[in-house]
């Protein structure tokens, strides 16, 4: 729990979690303090991609005071307008481009201007999610909740693995007054599995290998099976050589309704490896992601929360596998930030409600936050 201070700030204590806390605090308007980062460390305080996160929302939004002590163990932050625009960053190596573009996507529908940012950088790495997987099941739900027809664009420029990057990624959102309310507790099953495997400045025989061993494996579950490999070379690869591959399943969605009730309750899980070996077995690793189970990627737990929580003010209902520490502390910063309380029930088996399920089914009331920096015509 955060202790109250003066001036209604908001204080925490280490650097877990700084992330999602900066953005509670932006959409919130709270301020925030974070004390003792990494104080016990040998190199104690902020890191170089924090402190580029703190620059990239220093350009997205306006009149924000950042604040950090000598030895950068200690961090204030004062949240500004958010304005959006064109924009450039060049993002740290130490982490993905993946790290960076979360938080845009969050903020981006809140901006007063349409977001058009491009993004520099590392975009596969082994500890953020590729900017293949927030393309195939990130975008998916951001365009669930944002009201009216949504042109959002995700363009892979160019690739870069680590330990140069390289990498170049356009992002477009436009302006939006509000996020509906949604129900999404049936999503079907499996229907089909898509994918891409890519090689940077290597052979491009690799990302064929991969292609093949990954094919071997998912043919014994579904015949809807298309991948493509994307061998970049050159400046399109970047500045190191590397491969990875990014695999992304597909529900029907609700069978009987509309076509179009039908493609917006399919669910998409995405799995991906870095440099993985060239074998059959660490593709199969790969789809741990799927046998979770639920109507939403785990890695965008916390964004699904977060906009059911300034969704409309209704009741919004997500079946999601197994919640992540990420994503149960995330529930609690934002009890804090927003005042939001989730409600947690287990899922049962439909054939025998004896029986609970790993996955969770998450409800709450939405505030009803409207996007009080867009233009009113």
């Amino acid at each position: 729990m955060p202790s109250k201070l003066k001036k209604n700030t908001l204080s925490y204590r280490g650097c877990n979690y700084m992330k999602h806390r900066l953005l509670l605090s932006t959409l919130s308007g709270k301020p925030v303090t974070i004390t003792n980062i990494r104080i016990n460390h040998d190199e104690p305080g902020a890191k170089e991609h924090e402190v580029s996160l703190i620059r990239l929302l220093d350009k997205l939004t306006n009149g924000s005071q950042f604040e950090l002590n000598d030895t950068g163990t200690v961090l204030s932050y004062t949240p500004g307008l958010l304005i959006g625009g064109e924009l450039e960053h060049d993002c740290s190596l130490q982490r993905g481009i993946g790290y960076y573009l979360e938080a845009v996507m969050i903020l981006a529908p809140f901006c007063k201007h349409p977001i058009d940012i491009k993004l520099r950088g590392v975009t596969n790495n082994t500890i953020d999610p590729s900017v293949d997987r927030i393309k195939s099941s990130g975008l998916p739900i951001l365009k669930k909740f944002i009201i009216g027809d949504c042109d959002l664009d995700l363009t892979i420029k160019k690739r870069g693995a680590l330990p140069k990057g390289g990498g170049e990624v356009h992002f477009k959102c436009p302006v939006n007054r509000g996020l509906r309310t949604i129900q999404f507790e049936k999503c079907g099953p499996v229907k089909e599995i898509r994918g891409v495997s890519c090689s940077m400045n290597v052979s491009p025989d690799i990302a064929t290998r991969m292609y093949k061993a990954a094919k071997r494996v998912l043919n014994n579950f579904t015949n809807d099976v298309y991948l493509r490999t994307d061998g970049c070379q050159g400046k399109l690869g970047g500045n190191s050589p590397g491969y990875g591959i990014s695999l992304t399943a597909v529900t029907t969605g609700v069978q009987g309704e509309s076509k179009d009730i039908e493609n917006k309750t399919r669910a998409y899980y995405t799995s991906e490896a870095c440099c993985p070996p060239m074998d059959s077995n660490s593709i199969s690793e790969e789809m741990t992601e799927i046998h979770r189970g639920g109507c939403i990627d785990s890695i965008f737990q916390p964004m699904t929360a977060l906009f059911m929580a300034l969704g409309q003010k209704n009741v919004s209902k997500v079946l999601s596998g197994p919640l992540t520490q990420s994503t149960i502390q995330f529930l609690r910063d934002l009890r804090d930030f927003m005042g939001v309380v989730f409600k947690l029930d287990p899922a049962k088996d439909p054939e025998d409600e004896d029986i609970v399920l790993e996955q969770v089914h998450l409800a709450c009331m939405g505030i009803g936050y409207n996007n009080f920096s867009r233009r009113v015509l």
